[in-house]
């Protein structure tokens, strides 16, 4: 729970100072914001060893990406601001969502609801600044959360599991179990 409040104050301390100084401010929040799910998701998974867990996250990150970029290249959909026919999805709230949902999936809501948070920030600043509409960034967290879901498994700890059956002094039977932490 520490962890928890800890990495949303941290959140909240970086991004209010965004939130009051504008549009432009937001905007550049969130293209450093997005990095965010997925640099804490590869920086636990290297601090433990997991380099299945890399290679996972990776995997979700690039088909994010290529979804992304494949469909914006294909809708052409007009930004709010006018500045290009790159609206559609939002790659900046896909690639964000599917480092939340690999932090999620892989290592539990003790990581990923703060991840989830940054995601949600970041979708929200998209529109706030004008580069997407609603509709991006709710294809972009579709996107991110799929990429993510398909490609992460459960980070699994190794135990040693012991299961035998016994019998005791009065001829009574049972089973043995023990689980090494």
């Amino acid at each position: 729970m520490k962890r928890i409040l800890f990495l949303v104050s941290v959140v909240w301390v970086s991004i209010l100072p965004a939130m009051s100084q504008g549009r432009k401010a937001v905007e550049t929040s969130t293209d450093i914001a997005m990095f965010a799910p997925a640099a804490i998701g590869a920086g636990v998974a290297f601090v433990k060893g997991d380099y299945k867990g890399l290679l996972q996250l990776g995997e979700s990150l690039v088909a994010s990406v290529a979804v992304s970029y494949a469909l914006k290249y294909t809708v052409k959909k007009e930004r709010p601001d006018g500045s290009d026919f790159r609206s559609f999805p939002s790659n900046h709230t896909g690639f964000s969502f599917s480092g939340a949902t690999f932090l999620l999936k892989r290592y539990g809501w003790e990581w990923g609801v703060p991840a989830y948070l940054v995601s949600g920030y970041v979708a929200w600043g998209r529109v706030y600044a004008k580069r997407h509409d609603v509709w991006d960034v709710l294809a972009g967290a579709a996107i991110g959360v799929g990429s993510g879901l398909l490609f992460t498994t459960p980070f699994a700890r190794k135990h040693d599991i012991v299961v035998s059956p016994t019998v005791n002094n009065e001829g009574g039977c049972g089973v043995y179990f023990s689980m090494k932490f």
